[in-house]
């Protein structure tokens, strides 16, 4: 949540704080709610579900590189660079792992453009059963 308090999206900063509430009540089966709740529990896109796990161990503040995981063999470097460059930004720099072509880092031109990217990218079904994973990345490449 600290993380995310005053960042930059689509030109204006969000602020997140904890809620008065502590829980949210869905609505009832069948009754009308206007699409304003939604429960993510069993979402794909829920990554940190499980305290812990090794998602939960690796969430880094937003910045202008990315970490892409689940990337199919078959994909090249410039596949992935049309890719992110399709979400609006400028791709500065693109690293596979040396030991893992499977994960690559990916800098943006700037953190609020690496935002919208891992908003529109993470998730992405890159293939058949293949849906790329985008997070915040602690390290750097130039």
């Amino acid at each position: 949540m600290q993380h995310l308090n005053n960042l930059r999206v689509w030109g204006k900063n969000i602020r997140v704080t904890l809620s008065k509430h502590n829980q949210v009540q869905l609505p009832k089966e069948g009754q009308p709610d206007a699409g304003l709740t939604k429960d993510f529990t069993a979402s794909p896109l829920h990554r940190f579900k499980k305290p812990g796990s090794k998602n939960f161990l690796n969430i880094y503040p937003p910045s202008d590189t990315l970490h892409l995981s689940n990337i199919p063999a078959s994909t090249t470097e410039e596949e992935l660079i049309d890719l992110f460059t399709s979400t609006g930004g400028a791709v500065q720099a693109f690293k596979f792992f040396a030991k893992d072509r499977k994960m690559a880092l990916l800098k943006m031109s700037s953190t609020e453009e690496a935002v919208h990217a891992l908003i529109k990218m993470h998730n992405y079904q890159l293939s058949g059963s293949n849906h790329l994973k985008v997070s915040f990345s602690k390290g750097q490449i130039s």
